[in-house]
């Protein structure tokens, strides 16, 4: 299975691809699209919706796996972020592509086992678990493979199968 992990933002998002035989990850790519901070709002996420749909048509992946959203203190930074994860979510559906979406609690904890692991305890278990040198940079792409990393290890269990499954059936349930 090729999952692609993202870390929504509207500067930088961060991706990365791995395949996942539900033994090991083995590395695909990473990075991070960008944009520039005088780009007008509505250019950038059309800029993001553009390289994202480049990325998923060179990465293929069976599957993205996003970050889910979370407000701290800056209620408008996190709206920003949150329209650039539209034009992210968006791309992928149009293709078809399952989207799967984790807390920052539930990353943490599939990839170090400690739900409140700092970003550098993080990064070194993503360096660890993908037999890197180093932990990738930007931050944000290390990120993203945590986020892969996640659905790796939590979204292809036989428990979030039937989970999902059960999910299907109910929505299938109130449609007809």
């Amino acid at each position: 299975m090729r999952i692609l992990g993202i870390d929504p933002g509207y500067a930088i998002v961060g991706y990365g691809a791995l395949e996942f035989d539900n033994v090991r990850f083995n590395v695909v790519n990473y990075g991070a699209i960008t944009t520039k901070p005088e780009t007008p709002f509505d250019k950038r996420l059309a800029e993001i919706y553009n390289d994202m749909n480049e990325v998923l048509e060179l990465l293929k992946p069976d599957c993205m796996s996003i970050e889910k959203l979370y407000f701290n203190t800056n209620i408008t930074t996190g709206i920003d972020v949150a329209h650039a994860r539209g034009v992210i979510m968006l791309a992928a559906a149009q293709r078809g592509i399952p989207i799967y979406e984790y807390t920052p609690l539930q990353v943490k904890v599939a990839v170090t086992g400690y739900g409140h692991a700092d970003k550098h305890q993080v990064q070194e278990m993503v360096k660890n678990i993908l037999r890197l040198k180093a932990a990738p940079k930007p931050d944000d792409t290390a990120d993203a493979l945590a986020i892969a990393i996640c659905h790796g290890h939590t979204g292809g269990s036989k428990m979030s199968r039937i989970m999902r499954s059960n999910e299907v059936k109910q929505l299938n349930e109130k449609k007809g």
